[in-house]
């Protein structure tokens, strides 16, 4: 199974290498490395044109920019990697298999937050066991989808944020992810910077104001601290 990984990306010159070099070999092997810049200001499309098959720019925002890497995919299976996420070594057999079979239509992986820090590691698997439960993904467990019921449902809503657990509701109508144990590795730099009991009670009040209806442009203003 040949598959894409889109990334989208802001400003990720300082980081964007050593997340992009491990894709080499992937690439290598047939798979596609994709990478949807959100009009960066610094070198990042710079460093991802060597490493990448295709390089886009977008208008900011992630779901955006995802859809659009998704609209020059070629492969059978699309996967979603942030730019500050690194994925577990050989991820593209445990999709393939997880997508073999007809059973599973799209999936995720377990996801740690690359801290020390007893309690960052507790969040991570309070995270992988809510998502387990609720059949509802963020961005940062790589989502991973067949190509067709991708472009089927439309990609991720148009929102500017919770764009991961909107497309999870709708792929939930079609059958449930496969919940891959192999993990992710992602960057704690927000938990670390704000506090994490003040990031977890943040999260949790935006997912909870999402829920009852609030308009996703107003979250993302609260998210990245513009109100």
């Amino acid at each position: 199974m040949r598959m894409s990984i889109v990334m989208p990306t802001l400003n990720e010159a300082a980081r964007l290498r050593s997340f992009l070099e491990p894709l080499q070999a992937l690439r290598r092997l047939g798979h596609q490395v994709i990478v949807c810049d959100g009009d960066s200001d610094d070198d990042t499309r710079h460093i991802a044109a060597p490493l990448s098959d295709v390089v886009i720019t977008e208008r900011p925002g992630r779901a955006r920019q995802m859809n659009a890497g998704a609209r020059v995919a070629t492969g059978e299976a699309v996967i979603f990697l942030h730019a500050d996420t690194r994925p577990p070594a050989n991820f593209t057999p445990m999709v393939e298999r997880a997508l073999a079979g007809g059973a599973h239509h799209w999936g995720h992986f377990d996801v740690r937050l690359d801290s020390d820090r007893p309690l960052l590691r507790l969040v991570g698997e309070f995270m992988n066991l809510r998502s387990r439960w609720t059949g509802i993904a963020t961005g940062d467990q790589m989502l991973f989808v067949r190509r067709a019921l991708f472009d089927r449902v439309g990609g991720f809503p148009d929102i500017a944020l919770m764009e991961d657990i909107a497309l999870s509701k709708i792929l939930k109508r079609y059958g449930a992810p496969a919940c891959l144990r192999a993990r992710v590795t992602t960057s704690a730099r927000r938990w670390e910077a704000q506090g994490a009991w003040r990031t977890i009670f943040s999260m949790w009040q935006l997912r909870l104001r999402y829920w009852l209806g609030t308009d996703p442009e107003r979250l993302a203003a609260i998210y990245y601290g513009k109100r």
